[in-house]
């Protein structure tokens, strides 16, 4: 007989939906309740709650979808009988949006790619999920779908993307670098290894610099991608680090504008705007891939952080 489990299962995203599902109602904690301490088939189940087998066996069907049961078959006196068990203990489930860790001298945050916050974009565009495309195809009002948020991988042909961080460097401290990191590639149709496209970043509205991508990169899977992610389109890009101090803005350590940290005007904001985006006057209007941490090969979202550093006469303010 299946027996009570003791781990714990943590769910994000769209996979949070059906277990959020199979717990919204009081019959099937009523299950788990009977289910704390060993397993029980359908029949005692039934006859604990005093329902009818059909409506046991309807709740048990949605709480094996989801994932949440243990299922054993076992000879019985006319013919199989099913024995159940709860799979997990605890559930914890995180919602979409940023995740933020201070360490010392240093925030890190962690947005999401469909968290975005404005967009303008032109085909060839779309989202998906890890699990099944996002809207449809190639239609800019698919950037609007609730879903959105679930995004893994976002493309489009022209335009750009912008997301707003939390500014969570300590009052009184002083920001001396922002490092930015992001997988991103161009956008060809289906996939296209040599495919120039011009990229900008612009932080707080002031454009930090452009670097071009050398293609769409297809060919190989990408090491992230979900099974049902179609062979002949994009795979994968490149893990490109942006580093903004008071030297200038650089790019995976090469000079990439004069632009310094005190131009992007970080301590009058509670928010930090960034947009990465393709120029419709770019010289390769070459469109633009940006990778979730499911799919590529790099797990990782958009990766902030914020090294800072107090004056003077303020280091009793020092978060630790």
């Amino acid at each position: 007989m299946p027996t009570s489990g003791n781990r714990r299962l943590t769910v994000e995203g769209e996979a949070a939906v059906p277990v959020l599902r199979a717990l919204d109602s009081e019959t099937r904690m009523l299950i788990f309740s009977l289910l704390s301490h060993e397993g029980m088939n359908v029949s005692e189940l039934a006859e604990a709650m005093g329902m009818a087998h059909s409506t046991v066996s309807t709740n048990l069907k949605m709480l094996e979808e989801a994932g949440l049961l243990v299922v054993q078959y076992v000879p019985g006196t006319r013919g199989s009988q099913k024995l159940v068990a709860k799979r997990y203990d605890e559930i914890l489930i995180k919602l979409p949006g940023v995740a933020v860790e201070a360490d010392q001298d240093v925030v890190e945050i962690s947005m999401p790619i469909g968290n975005y916050h404005r967009i303008d974009v032109k085909p060839t565009c779309g989202l998906a999920s890890d699990s099944k495309f996002i809207g449809m195809l190639d239609d800019v009002r698919s950037f609007y779908e609730p879903d959105h948020v679930f995004a893994q991988l976002l493309w489009f042909g022209q335009g750009y993307v912008e997301y707003a961080f939390p500014n969570n460097v300590p009052h009184g401290a002083v920001t001396t670098e922002l490092e930015l990191s992001a997988e991103i590639c161009s956008e060809a149709p289906q996939y296209d290894n040599n495919w120039p496209s011009d990229i900008t970043l612009w932080i707080n509205g002031v454009e930090v610099g452009t670097w071009t991508s050398p293609g769409d990169f297809g060919g190989r899977r990408g090491n992230l991608n979900p099974a049902w992610w179609p062979e002949d389109q994009t795979q994968y890009g490149m893990l490109k680090r942006w580093k903004i101090n008071g030297e200038g803005s650089f790019i995976d350590g090469e000079v990439l504008s004069p632009v310094k940290l005190a131009d992007l005007r970080l301590e009058s904001a509670n928010h930090i705007e960034v947009r990465l985006g393709v120029k419709p006057d770019a010289r390769n209007v070459g469109g633009m891939n940006l990778f979730g941490r499911r799919f590529g090969n790099y797990p990782q979202d958009l990766l902030m952080r914020l090294r800072y550093t107090f004056p003077e006469g303020h280091k009793a303010l020092r978060v630790k």
